[in-house]
């Protein structure tokens, strides 16, 4: 079957894969959609370190085709959206709702698939960029099948990363004032996950003006063209002159983080989504602390998967919650590597790979 791995050098699409069957607890998955997020090109560059060769790919969606013993809440030809949470769902931090945070699902990647006998690591427990893939249970949940794939293979990661931010992490309220500084897939989720939550101000903050049009259609009250104005921060406080009560960073630089927490009203919140290198360390100042600020570190939305994910589902059946909108360009997986170069060089909100 085809896939595209990372054995160190460069990532290739490869058509001799092979994925074991589902044992006990797991759910083998037909990919039909896999979206490219920036965290599979961290891989790449070393920005995520990452046990090789690994299949890449961590947002997906596609149809049930076999399940292991024990597995009830999906069957053959169930449509699923997947989650990177392989949660053990016994632990402490499951018993109290807060699956991301299973030690278990964090940092233990497994090996399912093999390439000419030598076994593969899959990525972030999920590796969609692969003609299917094997997961556990907990990750596969059912989705109607109304929601096009392409559309449904987004929610499992940068809508649950963004929108989870805004309503699980910062509990953002009725009437708050946000910051979002990084308009791609996760900040455009963040801007909508605001204006779910019925926030009053929403600025976005990016270096590239094409992302304006986009932002405002995702729920931004104001655009800040980064790359047009001296002093970003001062722009966005041109609307909001005491600050915000939520910024969030969602590129991933250290600058930027100091921005969102010098952009903080009283009381205010940085959520920092963003990915720098693991070694990166970001400075603030501390005497600004003592307003009751915060700052946020956040993984996956705070969010419970089998909830959320079918909540977002609903919310976009609804109309409330953009999907489609999400998708710039859709690829044949043997067009990788344009897709790659693309979301690169930001010319897509969020490209999606088919097979």
């Amino acid at each position: 079957m085809r896939g595209v791995i990372f054995e160190g050098e460069r990532a290739q699409v490869v058509g001799d894969l092979e994925v074991r069957a589902p044992g006990p607890g797991e759910v083998q998955v037909g990919i039909r959609a896999a979206g490219l997020c920036h965290s599979d090109l961290s891989v790449i560059d070393g920005t995520i370190p990452f046990p090789r060769p690994v299949v890449l790919g961590h947002e997906g969606a596609g149809v049930v085709e076999a399940v292991g013993e024990g597995v009830a809440h999906v069957a053959p030809g169930d449509h699923v959206a997947l989650s990177t949470i392989a949660n053990c769902g016994m632990c402490a931090e499951c018993g109290r709702g807060r699956p991301t945070m299973c030690r278990r699902a964090i940092g233990r990647p497994e090996r399912p698939f093999t390439r000419g006998g030598e076994p593969l690591f899959n990525f972030a427990a999920l590796s969609a960029f692969a003609e299917r893939t094997v997961v556990k249970a907990v990750q596969a949940v059912p989705v109607p099948e109304d929601i096009p794939f392409t559309s449904a293979a987004l929610i499992g990661c940068g809508v649950v990363t963004g929108v989870g931010a805004a309503l699980n992490r910062a509990l953002v309220e009725r009437g708050d004032s946000v910051v979002v500084i990084g308009t791609g897939g996760i900040g455009l989720n963040v801007i909508q996950g605001a204006r779910i939550a019925g926030a009053g101000e929403i600025v976005a903050v990016d270096a590239n003006p094409a992302k304006e049009g986009v932002a405002l259609r995702f729920g931004a009250t104001r655009f800040v063209d980064a790359s047009a104005v001296d002093d970003a921060p001062a722009a966005v406080r041109e609307t909001l002159p005491d600050g915000a009560d939520h910024a969030f960073e969602c590129v991933g630089s250290t600058a930027l983080i100091r921005q969102a927490v010098d952009l903080l009203d009283r009381h205010g919140q940085a959520v920092l989504l963003g990915v720098p290198p693991a070694d990166a360390e970001a400075s603030f100042r501390v005497s600004s602390m003592y307003l009751d600020k915060s700052i946020l570190g956040c993984r996956y939305g705070s969010s419970r998967p089998q909830r959320d994910i079918a909540l977002y589902a609903d919310l976009y059946r609804r109309g409330r919650l953009l999907l489609d909108e999400l998708v710039t360009e859709v690829y044949p997986v043997e067009d990788f590597d344009k897709a790659a170069d693309d979301a690169h060089h930001g010319r897509v909100a969020r490209g999606v790979l088919t097979f």
